[in-house]
C-alpha cells in the first residue's frame, strides 16, 4: 500500500508540476559555502555537539560533521546550523 501511494505521489508531482520534496516528504538542503546549512523536513535532532548534529529524517538520518557548529534557529520541521561544515552523511 505505501509502495502504491508513492506511485500515486510521484504521478501528481510530475502532472501538477510540483516539487517532490513537498509531495513525498523529503529533506531540502541548502548550503552556503561550508558556513551555513538549511535544512527542511527534518524529525527532530538526535544528537548536538559543536562538532556533530545528528537529525531524523522522515526516511533515515542525516550528520553533519564540522567545527564549532552552532544551531541558530530551530522549528518543528526546519533547523539553521553555522560552523566550519565538512562533511554531511545521510543513510536510510
Amino acid at each position: 500500500m505505501r509502495q502504491w501511494n508513492r506511485r500515486l505521489s510521484k504521478l501528481t508531482a510530475k502532472l501538477l508540476d510540483l516539487p517532490q520534496d513537498v509531495v513525498l516528504d523529503l529533506p531540502r538542503f541548502t548550503m552556503i559555502g561550508n558556513r551555513q546549512l538549511y535544512i527542511e523536513n527534518h524529525r527532530g535532532v538526535l544528537h548536538f555537539s559543536s562538532d556533530t548534529l545528528k537529525l531524523g529524517l522522515s526516511q533515515g538520518k542525516l550528520e553533519i560533521v564540522g567545527k564549532e557548529l552552532v544551531i541558530r534557529a530551530i522549528l518543528p520541521e526546519e533547523v539553521f546550523i553555522e560552523g566550519i561544515i565538512s562533511d554531511i552523511r545521510y543513510s536510510d
